[in-house]
């Protein structure tokens, strides 16, 4: 057993099925979407969607999605996740236990805490592997570490590193990742695509209250007049995080389109991906490239939503080449990035 004073890193992502099974598919979905922060409606009416609308009819239809990009190591999402714990956990060494988990889906939150718990770990600190802050992803998973781990007679100190939208290391981890692809395709536009959000949702997190989607330009004066607005709005995160990425790898502003994919609603925070490309294809535009800056791993909205179906949409409409860039999935330069940012944000994990 390690020593009593060993630290743990944990890293959670959001989640996906066991299986690319309706079965498992219809498991995974309740599990998501049961989540308030997720389907922020009442439990009532949140019941009603789910189970009339949602459950009888989007399993099979997301399970056919999901066999696209299911490979004999399982989801992406996962085996992605598990190798780079693996190498953060060598770069690491002796200094501390590094575990993944998944806020829905396996491997849990719960087993990886009752893993931490086994091996004597009682300082925890927890990493969410997502860049910008929502309270749909990030709040969700820290709300459910903290339960987990409240349920322990002894409950672990914990410490959660903060997002990275604009650290230099993730941002120049991301420009690596995209510089081949850029060189190779010389696109005429290069949209920074980001999951979306409803509406509803940034207005909630909205400290002042009637700022956040009261103007077009309300995130890029929030970074002026309010900076510290950027710790809460999801889409400011998203539009800093471009800015910084497209000046890294040298894209022009009039080669940039910053959008949200992933839709549920029309209600949705625009401009949507899927409606952008297709009007991009149909300008004339040959050749572009899409940087998924919200995902670190890649998995079915990175691979089936943008590279496979967005790519048939785009040749559909009259374009040449659309091509993804992949996700940082277990880059070395990843790996070295999440251990800094880490250290820097707990002294738990300094050097020894």
């Amino acid at each position: 057993m390690p020593p009593r004073d060993l630290p743990g890193l944990l890293l959670v992502n959001l989640g996906t099925p066991d299986a690319p099974h309706p079965a498992a598919v219809r498991r995974y979905l309740r599990e998501f979407l049961s989540d308030p922060r997720v389907l922020d409606l009442p439990a009532a009416l949140r019941w009603l969607v789910l189970n009339l609308f949602i459950l009888p009819l989007r399993p099979r239809r997301s399970a056919r999605a999901y066999a696209k990009i299911w490979s004999e190591r399982g989801s992406p999402l996962v085996f992605h996740g598990l190798d780079l714990a693996a190498k953060v956990q060598s770069r690491l060494g002796a200094a501390a236990v590094v575990r993944l988990a998944m806020r829905y889906g396996r491997p849990s939150i719960a087993e990886a805490i009752d893993g931490f718990h086994r091996e004597g770990v009682r300082r925890l600190v927890v990493f969410p592997l997502y860049p910008q802050h929502s309270a749909a992803a990030t709040g969700s998973s820290i709300e459910r570490v903290f339960a987990e781990a409240s349920r322990r007679w002894n409950v672990p100190y914990l410490h959660v590193v903060p997002p990275f939208f604009d650290d230099p290391r993730y941002i120049a981890a991301m420009a690596e990742s995209a510089a081949p692809l850029l060189r190779e395709v010389d696109p005429e536009l290069v949209f920074f695509s980001f999951h979306g959000l409803p509406q509803s949702q940034i207005r909630k997190s909205d400290r002042r209250g009637g700022y956040c989607l009261a103007a077009a330009d309300c995130c890029a004066r929030a970074a002026v007049e309010n900076p510290g607005a950027l710790g809460d709005c999801y889409r400011a995160q998203c539009l800093t995080t471009a800015r910084l990425l497209a000046d890294a790898l040298g894209v022009p502003p009039e080669r940039r389109l910053v959008c949200f994919q992933s839709r549920f609603s029309p209600r949705w925070i625009r401009p949507f991906t899927d409606v952008e490309i297709r009007a991009a294809a149909r300008r004339g535009v040959k050749r572009a490239l899409v940087i998924s800056a919200a995902f670190v791993a890649d998995c079915l909205e990175t691979i089936e939503e943008i590279g496979l179906r967005a790519a048939d949409d785009w040749r559909a409409n009259g374009g040449d080449t659309l091509r993804l860039v992949p996700s940082l999935n277990a880059r070395d330069a990843w790996a070295e990035a999440v251990v800094a940012i880490a250290r820097d944000a707990s002294r738990w994990l300094a050097e020894r």
